[in-house]
C-alpha cells in the first residue's frame, strides 16, 4: 500500500494500523518523519520511507517506480497528501494557496497518473482519496474547501472512467470525507471534541475489508457535535 502524506496525522495513524497486513510504502515532503515511522513499522522489506513533493511530477514517477521496485507491485493506493488555509479570500498569500491547490488537487491527480498503468495491468487494486466534509458543502470563505471539491470529484471522475473501460478491471475508488479531525493539520489543535486520526485509519480499513466485489464509494465521517 502506497500512502501520500504519511509523515503525520491521517497518514501516520493508518500506516501504523495497517502495519502488520500490508506492505508499506510511506511519502511524505520531508524524509525523516516518513523513514522514522518505516523504521518503527518493520524497516526494509515491510516499510519504506519516501521523500517526495505529489506536486512534483518527477518525483511522483520515482516514488512509484521504487514502490514497484521494493515489493514488486502496488494493490492499494491512498492520496491523503493535502494541507489547509485560513478561511477567508483576503487572508493567506497567494503563495500559500497556489501551493495548497498543487498539493490537494494536483497531487493526487499525479499520484493516479503515476500508479495507473500498473493498476491497469494487474486489473486489480483501490484507490482511496481523502477529500473532507468541505469537498461536500462548501465553508464561507475557503479556498480549502474548493480544493476538496475537486478531491471528491476526482474520485468519482476515476470511478466512472475505470467503469467505462473494457478491460472488466475491479479496480475500485472510495473518497474518505473526514469531518473535524484532531491532527497536526491545525494550528490550533480542536481537542477532544473532534474525531481522532485513529477512526479515519480505522474507516480506511473497514473498506480495503470488503469484498472485492464491492465498491464503496464515498465515506463521510463526522464527530457526534459537528454540526456542519
Amino acid at each position: 500500500m502506497l500512502i501520500t502524506g504519511a509523515g503525520s496525522g491521517i497518514g501516520a495513524a493508518t500506516a501504523r494500523l495497517l502495519a502488520t497486513e500490508w506492505n508499506l510504502v510511506l511519502c511524505g515532503r520531508r524524509s525523516g518523519p516518513v523513514e522514522e515511522l518505516a523504521a518503527a513499522l518493520g524497516g526494509e522489506g515491510r516499510a519504506l520511507g519516501v521523500a517526495c513533493d505529489v506536486a512534483e511530477w518527477d518525483q511522483v514517477e520515482a516514488m512509484v517506480a521504487k514502490a514497484i521496485e521494493s515489493f514488486g507491485r502496488i494493490d492499494a493506493v491512498f492520496a491523503n497528501a493535502g494541507f489547509g488555509a485560513t478561511r477567508g479570500f483576503l487572508e493567506e498569500s497567494p503563495e500559500q494557496w497556489r501551493a495548497m491547490v498543487l498539493t490537494n488537487v494536483l497531487g493526487p491527480a499525479l499520484t493516479i497518473r503515476a500508479t495507473l498503468p500498473h493498476l491497469l495491468e494487474r486489473g486489480t487494486g483501490h484507490y482511496l482519496i481523502t477529500s473532507s466534509v468541505a469537498g461536500r458543502r462548501a465553508l464561507p470563505g475557503s479556498l480549502y474547501s474548493s480544493t476538496k471539491f475537486a478531491a471528491t470529484a476526482m474520485a468519482e471522475s476515476l470511478r466512472q472512467e475505470l467503469r467505462n473501460r473494457d478491460d472488466d478491471n475491479s479496480i475500485r475508488v472510495t473518497a474518505i470525507e473526514p469531518g473535524m479531525v484532531d491532527t497536526p493539520f491545525f494550528d490550533e489543535r480542536p481537542g477532544s471534541w473532534a474525531l481522532r486520526d485513529t477512526e479515519i485509519a480505522e474507516a480506511v480499513e473497514w473498506v480495503l475489508g470488503r469484498p472485492e466485489s464491492v465498491d464503496v464509494n464515498e465515506i463521510l465521517i463526522r464527530p457526534i457535535g459537528q454540526a456542519v
